[in-house]
């Protein structure tokens, strides 16, 4: 089915070797709650010496497996959200690259789960999808790396604020998200810690808050319905923005700059909540 420019879309990407029920719920829920189009897209690696179209017998049997495992994760998706519109589509290339070609219009964003690879191996094997998509997608991408918390009340979304282009688009992504869902945003800005005391830091701390502040009153329009809260925590932004996901919808996080399909100028704290939160991130990229 051949989608028009004017319906935007939910991509989710398909791992034949290890299909994530947790993933194709959390993207079946999204789109039910922005009534968009869920496509699921699995990517056929080439074989190392191919050149044009691969028709040997071992990458056949790929796209026959790849075919089955589409079929299967939309019967899933379909047995979650029963009216769901969904749409596949099966790809020749790497994973990483083919979804990074997906992150244009019309696609709202892109879904994948963890392999939860080390952190080498999330950097330079090409089984790596997570690290090299979070870098380069010109749109939101979503890891769902572990499930979201729903249990908790009031049911928030966590935002990490640092003052930066990346920062104010990850605060306006939140906002949207947080209203769509009727859940609170927690905005959370980090001051790493000196490493040696200092004087002046009631005027760090003053400062840090004034930059949250502005960061919530500058997207806030609009989404007057969202309960806002906000804190500055010092410590490490890693370990603090994980402690607080470990009660969160999701949490939230720009990044900066363009990285290459390697993911090597994925920012740190970005690539280290993909390892370190307990709950789904979303990176959010700055303006083009």
């Amino acid at each position: 089915m051949t989608i028009s420019s004017t319906d935007q879309q939910i991509v989710v990407g398909i791992d034949p070797g290890d299909p994530s029920v947790p993933t194709l719920a959390w993207a079946a829920d999204e789109a039910d709650r922005r009534d968009l189009t869920l496509r699921l897209v699995l990517a056929i690696p080439p074989g190392h010496d191919t050149q044009h179209v691969d028709s040997t017998p071992h990458h056949l049997s790929l796209q026959a497996r790849g075919r089955d495992a589409l079929t299967a994760a939309a019967e899933t998706v379909l047995r979650l959200t029963p009216h769901a519109h969904v749409v596949t589509e099966l790809a020749d290339g790497q994973p990483a690259v083919v979804l990074c070609r997906r992150a244009t219009d019309p696609t709202r964003m892109i879904v994948i789960g963890s392999r939860r690879l080390g952190h080498a191996a999330e950097f330079l094997s090409t089984r790596s999808v997570a690290a090299p998509l979070s870098a380069q997608a010109h749109c939101p991408v979503v890891v769902v790396r572990a499930p979201e918390h729903t249990a908790e009340w009031p049911a928030q979304l966590i935002v990490g604020v640092d003052g930066s282009a990346s920062s104010h688009e990850a605060v306006k992504f939140a906002f949207e998200e947080a209203e769509v869902r009727g859940a609170a945003l927690h905005a959370v800005s980090v001051w790493p810690r000196p490493p040696v005391a200092f004087r002046g830091g009631e005027a760090g701390l003053e400062e840090r808050t004034r930059l949250l502040t502005e960061a919530i009153a500058a997207c806030s329009a609009g989404h007057l319905g969202v309960r806002t809260t906000q804190e500055v925590r010092r410590g490490h932004p890693v370990e603090e923005l994980a402690r607080a996901s470990s009660t969160a919808l999701a949490v939230v996080v720009g990044r900066r700059g363009h990285g290459g399909y390697t993911g090597m100028r994925l920012g740190s704290v970005v690539h280290g909540l993909l390892h370190r939160a307990e709950c789904p991130v979303i990176t959010v990229p700055g303006e083009a």
